[in-house]
């Protein structure tokens, strides 16, 4: 049985779906598709990129996001070649084994997302309740070590998701609702019992995004109680601003994510271009804003992003 599995898996294709009802309109869908994933990219690469080349910018608040903006570029890798294949190419059709990793990397660098937003938030919490101490306990040997073990979490967590996955008996047509490979989609594919695929899969969302979004409201909690005990409106002013782009980043987060959880409860008779929109929100939106959000209201990052290019000019 589990050689005839096996030989099963390495014939097996997904396939992929666009937007429904949308088909003929695939080649000029592509368009705005192609700018947001070049803004994604080009985006997080230039923050990247600042945070590395300005010494100025090797402070906690930039390293995290730096951080972020390597978990965003992740995101829009792992899905780029399959939701650009099927508009430009009509390539539908995926290997099972391609499929598993596009599944692995994008719930991986997913989870990274939310565990350096929790991290952000701590920062956050240390630079308003402790300022004078503040590059004293987040120092780079401890930045480095909470990044390590966002990684590995995230890893850890993911890693055991397609080897379950490819345990399974297939046995129809394996078509997906996305245009890239999700856990929640391939566990409705096999013909086997998949109710520890379930339960792991509900584990993981808890332990990850469930845990660090109740992490996070805890860690705005007490810095609003440390915020009110300050004597100054504009003292208390100043402080909250420095939270306000973090503040955008977990909402553009965190929003979208439930609303796609809703709207699978709730609204399970809407319209399949309802359903599609949602989760291209959830997975592209973020890395498209946040680079937008934080070169805006983050002046040193926009001079960091300045002397890229000043630097440039001056080697030509």
């Amino acid at each position: 049985m589990g050689a005839e599995n096996n030989e099963s898996l390495d014939l097996l294709s997904v396939f992929l779906t666009g937007i429904p009802g949308l088909e003929a309109q695939h080649g000029w869908l592509s368009i705005p598709f192609f700018i947001m994933y070049m803004v994604a990219i080009v985006g997080n690469s230039l923050i990247m990129a600042a945070v590395q080349a300005d010494s100025a910018l090797h402070e906690p608040m930039y390293l995290f996001l730096s951080m972020l903006a390597i978990s965003e570029v992740g995101v829009s890798v792992s899905t780029l070649p399959t939701v650009m294949g099927i508009l430009w190419l009509d390539a539908y059709r995926i290997n099972f084994d391609g499929c598993l990793a596009q599944m692995f990397f994008i719930h991986t660098f997913s989870g990274m997302e939310s565990g350096v937003l929790l991290a952000m938030s701590y920062d956050r919490f240390v630079a308003i309740y402790n300022p004078l101490r503040y590059t004293a306990i987040l120092t780079l040997p401890r930045i480095i070590f909470m990044g390590m073990g966002i990684t590995l979490k995230s890893v850890a967590l993911m890693g055991p998701l397609p080897i379950l996955l490819k345990r399974l008996t297939y046995c129809h047509i394996n078509i997906l609702s996305h245009s890239y490979c999700l856990h929640s989609d391939l566990i409705q594919l096999p013909c086997a019992d998949t109710r520890l695929n379930s339960i792991l899969g509900l584990a993981i969302v808890l332990a990850t995004f469930g845990l660090d979004s109740l992490l996070i409201v805890i860690s705005y909690g007490l810095i609003l109680y440390t915020v009110m005990g300050i004597a100054s409106g504009e003292g208390r002013k100043k402080a909250l601003n420095t939270c306000v782009s973090h503040i955008c980043a977990v909402l553009i987060y965190y929003v979208p994510m439930i609303g796609v959880s809703v709207m699978h409860r709730v609204a399970k008779h809407a319209s399949p271009v309802v359903h599609t929109l949602m989760s291209s929100i959830y997975l592209f939106v973020p890395p498209v804003l946040n680079p937008i959000i934080y070169s805006v209201k983050t002046r040193p990052i926009q001079q960091g992003i300045a002397s890229l290019f000043s630097c440039k000019k001056g080697l030509i």
